[in-house]
């Protein structure tokens, strides 16, 4: 059962040097439907015979994957929750519920999916961890992408003094997907900004957790990414990609969810 999760420390944090650019708000043509959970979006011109995708999003809102969806000619379902991880992973509690929401898509679009992608948005990645524990949906899926969303407890309940010690059980479901992607059996990517939330274990924390059990090294890197970014790290292994990008205020945060076209082109 996934617990409350704690509420983040504000964050004194503002950023004026970066210029923050955004994606503008449009709705691309295509086919929408209602599901019991989501919303379902086609795009126009998306093939649909052999090798169709669908992406599953959470906590993007539904424009910003739609049109991530339609520059990558795949289906998206997009769920809107709430706040907290522990929310979205409270979604698919009961494991049946992923393979109804796929059955219920493939219905609604008139097609089976070929390829099944993941994807969350801070908080959004819980519903990817809770997902993933079902071995049923773990082998429908086939790649996931979490962006600046991967959090566990500190073991203590809270950090320091030095190197925080983390729990690691919200993180072995991470592993198993890190190292089936590194052996090739998936595909992985996972993005980190440089936020401290302070109660729990931030994104660069867990990051820095995964490549220790991966026994993975980063790489220092000094380049500008998508949407202006600027990538810090990163560390590669077969399918599995993990970056790392400047910035620990709100507005570095938000950068990495407008990056979300440039960031599912890699997952393909």
């Amino acid at each position: 059962m996934a617990r409350a999760q704690q509420p983040q420390n504000p964050s004194p944090m503002v950023e004026h040097t970066r210029t923050h650019p955004r994606l503008t708000e449009q709705s691309p043509p295509g086919r929408r439907e209602k599901l019991a959970l989501g919303t379902l979006f086609i795009p126009a011109g998306m093939k649909t015979g052999q090798g169709a995708a669908i992406l599953f999003f959470f906590h993007g809102g539904t424009w910003l994957p739609e049109v991530a969806a339609a520059r990558n000619k795949v289906a998206v379902v997009t769920v809107q929750a709430g706040s907290g991880s522990a929310t979205y992973a409270r979604l698919f509690d009961d494991a049946a519920r992923f393979p109804a929401l796929l059955k219920e898509a493939e219905g609604q679009a008139g097609m089976r999916f070929s390829r099944i992608l993941l994807g969350g948005w801070s908080a959004g990645c819980g519903a990817i961890r809770q997902i993933l524990k079902a071995p049923d949906s773990y082998a429908r899926v086939g790649a996931a992408l979490m962006i600046d969303g991967i959090h566990a407890d500190y073991v203590d309940g809270k950090p320091g003094p030095l190197e925080s010690k983390i729990g690691g059980e919200n993180l072995e479901v991470w592993q198993k997907l890190a190292r089936d992607a590194m052996a090739g059996r998936k595909r992985a990517v996972v993005t980190h900004s440089e936020i401290f939330p302070g109660t729990y274990a931030s994104t660069t924390e867990t990051a820095d957790y995964l490549l220790k059990q991966l026994n993975l090294a980063r790489r220092p890197v000094l380049k500008w990414g998508p949407m202006g970014l600027q990538q810090l790290s990163e560390a590669r292994g077969g399918q599995f990609l993990l970056v790392g990008y400047a910035g620990n205020s709100a507005p570095d945060h938000v950068d990495q969810l407008h990056c979300l076209p440039a960031f599912l082109k890699w997952l393909r």
